[in-house]
């Protein structure tokens, strides 16, 4: 099967690139843009602050029309403390898979993306086909925001933009947003055997965790429901807590990490304000909420056209699903104004974990899907 997949070479060299999100994307970004401008593929970079890593835009064909947008991001999660049969940055083929850091998520899709857009490049285009690869998309989608607002600028809105995040190549039309924050909660130090004269930190951070719990059982109860989702509500999770010095101090401090994980037709700042209002005032006073990432959600109705449009270029037995993992996606939809799918290889049962794989099987179908767009805008 191997001699068949034209990205399987290209996906071996972009897994040698230690591409975890907290080191720089550079060598990759450039190694992919000498690639596409040896076929005179417009790219067009775009940096951080420091220059140690980029986004990627590329287009080829015609210039001023719309076109159809395939995106994905370089980076990986950390391999640091997994237990791999195989070098994590090395892409090892056995039994009709190839094992590596990044090869579901997301670098396989990358590695087939490309190759189409070598293949268009050959082509008489009646619309362009264009790329972006972000940065930082592991660490809450912070990269790709970088490049957003030029796009928006200097594009017209692409027909449909395709995410090929891991999803067995099955289509996902939403995902639920995600807010997060951190609350330092306040409080006094005093010693413990005169603890009722001070305020006790550890205290003003149970209230809100009383809080917390109180909004999610109101919205499990009372919120909106979307029933294409495992859980079919937005959620409110408690992922870290410290605060306190010894058992005999009254502690003054007392950090609470959260999140809120919001359908698409709900606003996480509303529930936000909910979680607040049922904090005391004596207690709210000694919050203190810093909003530290968000990312939108996504919801493309499967009856615009761009969902056909898809639907027919892959087999007839795919389906239409909500997916339960962020994405890029509501930011190229708020930005782009174009409806966006999400739709790639691999699966993301094994993405994030040591041996993390794609089979060739979704490679090749990938290739197939890619080819058939392709020839979708081929004159």
């Amino acid at each position: 099967m191997n001699k068949h997949i034209k990205s399987l070479a290209l996906l071996q060299r972009l897994i040698a690139f230690d591409t975890t999100s907290y080191k720089s994307n550079i060598e990759l970004i450039n190694q992919i843009q000498q690639l596409l401008e040896q076929y005179q593929i417009d790219v067009q970079l775009n940096f951080n602050q420091d220059k140690t890593k980029a986004n990627l835009f590329a287009s080829t064909g015609p210039v001023g029309e719309a076109g159809i947008l395939l995106s994905g991001h370089s980076d990986v999660v950390p391999v640091a403390g997994q237990q791999w049969d195989t070098p994590a940055f090395s892409a090892v083929i056995k039994q009709d898979r190839v094992y590596g850091r990044g090869t579901a998520d997301m670098k396989g899709f990358l590695a087939c993306a490309i190759h189409a857009m070598l293949d268009a490049s050959q082509c008489q285009l009646k619309r362009p086909l264009q790329l972006c690869i972000s940065y930082d998309e592991e660490i809450g989608c912070i990269g790709v925001r970088g490049i957003l607002q030029h796009l928006s600028e200097t594009l017209k809105p692409p027909l449909v933009c395709v995410i090929g995040e891991p999803t067995m190549m099955q289509m996902a039309l939403a995902h639920k947003g995600k807010t997060v924050y951190q609350a330092r909660c306040c409080g006094e130090e005093g010693h413990s055997a005169l603890a009722p004269r001070f305020v006790n930190a550890i205290h003003v951070a149970g209230q809100l965790i009383q809080s917390l719990q109180q909004t999610q059982q109101y919205i499990a109860l009372q919120g909106q429901q979307d029933h294409g989702y495992d859980i079919p509500y937005s959620t409110i999770h408690v992922g870290k807590i410290s605060g306190g010095m010894a058992l005999n101090i009254v502690p003054n401090q007392c950090i609470v990490d959260y999140e809120i994980r919001n359908l698409a037709q709900d606003s996480s700042a509303e529930i936000q304000h909910l979680i607040f209002d049922q904090i005391s005032e004596d207690y709210q006073s000694h919050i203190e909420i810093n909003q530290v990432n968000e990312y939108p959600g996504l919801k493309t109705s499967p009856t615009v056209q761009a969902v056909e449009f898809i639907q027919q270029l892959l087999p007839s037995e795919t389906t239409q699903a909500n997916i339960s993992f962020g994405t890029e996606g509501g930011l190229f939809q708020n930005a782009m104004n174009c409806p966006v799918i999400v739709c790639g290889p691999g699966d993301i049962a094994v993405a994030h974990k040591p041996n993390e794989y794609v089979s060739l099987d979704q490679l090749q179908q990938c290739e197939i899907f890619l080819e058939k767009l392709v020839a979708t805008i081929t004159a």
